[in-house]
């Protein structure tokens, strides 16, 4: 397993796993909007297992209040997939490495992430990880 940094020539392929983690966006969407992100302020990675790219994670400094946290900037991982044939391998765990490197090299001393309520395997994964639980949370929104 080799875990990179993506980078202009393998950041389509970042888009394309991000889309299967999140469906409701295509790779052209997420590369635009990623192409709006400071170099400095977000990274994304790759995880490569048996010459395929098998995940990918993308994390960024947050300077807003970040739950949990007392300090700023906090690192975040917005995102971490890995494909169903490669999980149980430790490549989202090696991502998440990449991620908690990156944001220590800028700084920070917390990272922090979050999940949806009912998402048992990303919790999961973020317990065995050692994130530690901080806050449950309902939003609402009203129409104006």
């Amino acid at each position: 397993m080799t875990v990179i940094r993506a980078n202009e020539q393998t950041l389509p392929q970042a888009a394309v796993l991000a889309c299967e983690l999140w469906p409701d966006n295509t790779p052209d969407e997420l590369l635009a909007e990623w192409g709006a992100l400071s170099p400095e302020g977000a990274a994304f990675f790759l995880a490569e297992e048996e010459g395929a790219f098998a995940g990918f994670a993308q994390c960024q400094l947050r300077r807003d209040y970040v739950e949990g946290t007392e300090t700023s900037p906090v690192g975040y991982l917005e995102g971490v997939y890995v494909r169903e044939p490669f999980r149980g391998r430790g490549l989202a765990r090696a991502l998440l490495q990449a991620c908690e490197g990156w944001a220590r090299r800028r700084g920070c001393v917390e990272f922090a992430s979050d999940c949806e309520l009912d998402n048992r395997a990303s919790i999961a994964f973020h317990l065995g990880a050692g994130f530690t639980e901080v806050n449950r949370v309902v939003c609402f929104v009203i129409p104006l």
